[in-house]
């Protein structure tokens, strides 16, 4: 077998075979195949697509190049929730506990942020004392204590996915619904939980731009998890805006808080109860309606914002801030964020937004970058609000007294005109 002859394959649109596949994955994890001819074979798959098996076959030789946690001792009370990406999404923070606290069993492993788009281990590490990382006992052990423990992503997890991900994003191969999708489901099944909840983006914050491509993401997802004998449902949600008043790591925390409150944002809390319903409904196999109500019930009655703190704490972070959340808001400088002219939000960039919270500290150009936890944006008016010329529409805090790029990057992304938008859609689908 020759990785020339798969390239050849693939460029004519072909299908390879499960053999051809792990050829290919395991030549270049043991670097036999050069990092060129994955390229080539890469930029064929998006160009000629692939067949549902083809999917399947690198899900599984990507699950396989590593380990995989073992969830079993939690039946099918483990549930885990993956969103594709976005701007303000602290949604991890929120669902948790709140599935947490009804039963479900949330093993989560997470990742860091890069670029725009903010990451759920950047926003716990701001907490002081957090761990994010546990040997696996500690971490088995804490979910069968409390029901939920997240962590940092091993590496461990599925390192072929790691090492071609990095190639693409240096290719312009990133675009391709089987490699999204493969790439997606090899983690989420190496992490074991038998259910997953998925968040597919949609929109000027999120890999896919529009509703259509997100759901055809979403099924393909679905397929996967089914064909590994997991139960998979997929939201697909409105990235267009930001997902609440926040930006930022601490920032996200405090507005976390207010959502657990009772006092969150609306479009925010919709999507999170949305996501916690499904959440619950899948791990103690009940349905929606049923779910449903005792979702709101947690969030009413303070259970969810207590297991919140009893997650922190038994994670070594200093939970103290839920009793004061504007501790958490605090910075070395801050400054406001004003219209220039009466009218209407109509338009507010996500992933502009995303950039000018980089600007500040509050994100990474590269992964080994450091992110200053007390930078970001808090919004006080959102899309469709109406504003007055110089009426704030935001607070910016950073640790450094340098707003002028943040600044100009927020006058590209809001836009104030006279006519009222209509309102934008939240969920576009449930599948």
């Amino acid at each position: 077998m020759k990785i020339y002859d798969i390239i050849t394959k693939k460029k004519q649109g072909l299908n390879l075979s499960q053999e051809e596949i792990n050829f290919f994955i395991d030549g270049y994890m043991n670097k036999s195949i050069e990092s060129y001819q994955a390229s080539a074979l890469l930029m064929a798959i998006c160009l000629r697509g692939m067949s549902e098996d083809e999917t399947y076959f690198l899900t599984q030789a990507m699950l396989n190049s590593g380990e995989s946690v073992d969830l079993s001792r939690f039946s099918t009370f483990s549930v885990d929730k993956h969103s594709t990406g976005g701007v303000g999404d602290k949604t991890t923070l929120i669902v948790a506990p709140i599935v947490a606290c009804l039963g479900g069993k949330v093993a989560k492993m997470s990742g860091r942020g890069l670029g725009f788009t903010g990451g759920t281990v950047d926003k716990l590490e701001s907490l002081t004392g957090y761990k994010s990382q546990l040997d696996p006992e500690e971490f088995l052990t804490q979910v069968d204590k409390i029901g939920v423990c997240v962590i940092g992503q091993s590496a461990n997890l599925a390192p072929a996915d790691k090492k071609l991900y990095a190639l693409r994003d240096v290719t312009a191969t990133i675009d391709s619904i089987p490699l999204i999708a493969s790439s997606i489901m090899s983690k989420k099944l190496a992490s074991g939980s038998h259910n997953i909840v998925l968040d597919v983006k949609c929109g000027s914050g999120a890999f896919m731009k529009t509703s259509d491509d997100a759901a055809l993401l979403a099924k393909e997802m679905i397929k996967i998890g089914k064909s590994f004998g997991r139960r998979v449902r997929a939201l697909v949600t409105n990235m267009d805006i930001p997902l609440g008043w926040a930006v930022g790591n601490r920032t996200e925390v405090w507005e976390a808080i207010q959502v657990l409150s009772g006092k969150g944002e609306k479009r925010l809390t919709e999507l999170c109860v949305a996501l916690a319903t499904s959440m619950v409904a899948l791990s103690l196999n009940i349905d929606t309606g049923l779910a449903n109500s005792m979702v709101s019930d947690a969030i009413s009655s303070g259970k969810a914002l207590s297991k919140l703190r009893e997650w922190i704490e038994c994670q070594g972070g200093d939970a103290s801030f839920i009793d004061d959340a504007d501790k958490l808001i605090l910075s070395n400088y801050k400054t406001e964020y004003t219209a220039n002219k009466d009218g209407y939000i109509s338009k507010m960039i996500a992933d502009q937004i995303g950039f000018a919270s980089m600007h500040l500290g509050g994100g990474r150009a590269k992964l080994d970058d450091e992110i200053d936890y007390t930078a970001g944006i808090i919004f006080h008016k959102s899309y469709g609000d109406y504003v007055k010329r110089g009426e704030v529409i935001a607070t910016m805090y950073s640790a450094k007294n340098e707003f002028s790029e943040c600044i100009a990057t927020l006058d590209n992304a809001i836009s104030v005109t006279d006519t009222k938008p209509s309102e934008a859609t939240l969920i576009f689908d449930i599948l």
